[in-house]
């Protein structure tokens, strides 16, 4: 088991929710499990509609259906587990859980902050060069960017996971958050090395995060300038819309990850950090289904053709 023979802590305590008063924490149980439930179905929804609906077989929408399923993945190794913790007063974590809970949370995140490059790449390449796209993006080319994604998010969450779970614990188990995550463990972490490990954790993170963000900006700055030179306005507003979602949702990522992020220290309270959080791993997947299916016309008329028009064949 990864790291044993290297801590005397078998366990931790995710205290994230203990300073909440009692009587707040059903409310939160609900609501959390309506979004989530929300989450999973709005993202089985799109799968499903891009798998059965053979018109969006393109590069666009393959890369949507993959950026669901990380999104289902990030926030079933999350969700389910605090939702537990919320009504339960043993808030008890094994080691090799909470190692696990960091892999499988990693994984799929830093998988979803490629892929959205990958989808801004993918927008570049429509806009930008409109004639090349089908040899730029090709099913073959596609699948490889999506499995580079995902070979991206292994190691980083592997290399992540490894780094912090080789580390020393010295009794020590109070965990001040409600998953597994890097800084409070760190804090939990003793040893000479807890500092270089922290700085190189630190290191690869944002910069894979960082390097996202600036390729998708990159990427942004050419279509922009590309759409300023389309004569008409009708065929500015056709080009851009085809961007507007995966925007959105960019937008969204970034805004909460670096509220999360890049805060000062102490700028919150224990409580004001477990709500920033949740901002992150709940408010965030909660929304990206439903940015992708209402502002993408051929998404919602492919959800109304194939489903709704089964359970109301009169409404179509």
């Amino acid at each position: 088991m990864l790291g044993l023979n290297y801590t005397s802590v078998s366990e931790f305590i995710l205290i994230g929710f203990s300073t909440f008063p009692q009587h707040l924490l059903p409310v939160f149980f609900l609501l959390f499990l309506l979004m989530y439930l929300f989450t999973l179905l709005g993202n089985l929804l799109i799968m499903a509609t891009i798998w059965s609906e053979c018109s969006l077989h393109t590069p666009m929408y393959l890369l949507l259906c993959a950026l669901s399923i990380s999104e289902v993945l990030y926030t079933f190794a999350i969700i389910p587990r605090m939702l537990a913790d919320l009504l339960s007063t043993d808030r008890s974590i094994s080691f090799t859980a909470c190692a696990s809970q960091m892999f499988f949370s990693f994984t799929p995140g830093f998988t979803h902050s490629f892929l959205l490059t990958v989808m801004g790449y993918d927008r570049y390449v429509a806009i930008c060069h409109p004639l090349r796209y089908n040899v730029l993006m090709s099913p073959r080319g596609c699948a490889c960017l999506v499995a580079w994604s995902w070979v991206g998010g292994l190691f980083i969450g592997l290399l992540v996971t490894s780094a912090i779970f080789h580390l020393p614990f010295c009794g020590l188990s109070e965990v001040h958050h409600f998953l597994c995550h890097v800084p409070p463990l760190l804090q939990l972490a003793c040893g000479n090395n807890v500092p270089g490990v922290a700085l190189g954790v630190g290191v690869v993170c944002i910069t894979a995060l960082l390097g996202c963000f600036l390729l998708i900006l990159l990427s942004y700055t050419f279509i922009v300038s590309t759409i300023l030179r389309i004569p008409s306005t009708e065929g500015q507003h056709k080009a851009f819309s085809t961007c507007a979602s995966h925007l959105t949702v960019v937008v969204v990522h970034y805004s909460f990850a670096s509220v999360i992020y890049l805060k000062p220290k102490g700028l919150y309270s224990e409580e004001g950090n477990t709500l920033m959080a949740i901002t992150y791993t709940v408010l965030t997947p909660f929304l990206s289904p439903i940015i992708f299916s209402l502002r993408n016309k051929e998404l919602k008329i492919a959800i109304k053709k194939t489903f709704l028009s089964k359970l109301y064949p009169s409404s179509i």
